[in-house]
């Protein structure tokens, strides 16, 4: 799952690019927003990782 968030940041930030480089406002906006999308993705997968090793020092 975090290649896939990764992915989405990387595809974000192409978009982003690519639509500031031509001047395509919402092509630059779609890629803001799947870059944001992949990094709370990221942050999410994290914090159950975090979770998940709290919770198996606890069992222990």
């Amino acid at each position: 799952m975090a290649d896939e968030s990764k992915f989405e940041q990387v595809k974000g930030n192409l978009k982003e690019t690519a639509g500031n480089v031509v001047g395509n406002e919402k092509l630059e906006q779609e890629g803001k927003e799947d870059k944001t999308s992949g990094k709370v993705k990221e942050a999410a997968e994290n914090a159950k990782d975090k979770f998940n090793d709290l919770a198996d020092k606890v069992k222990k």
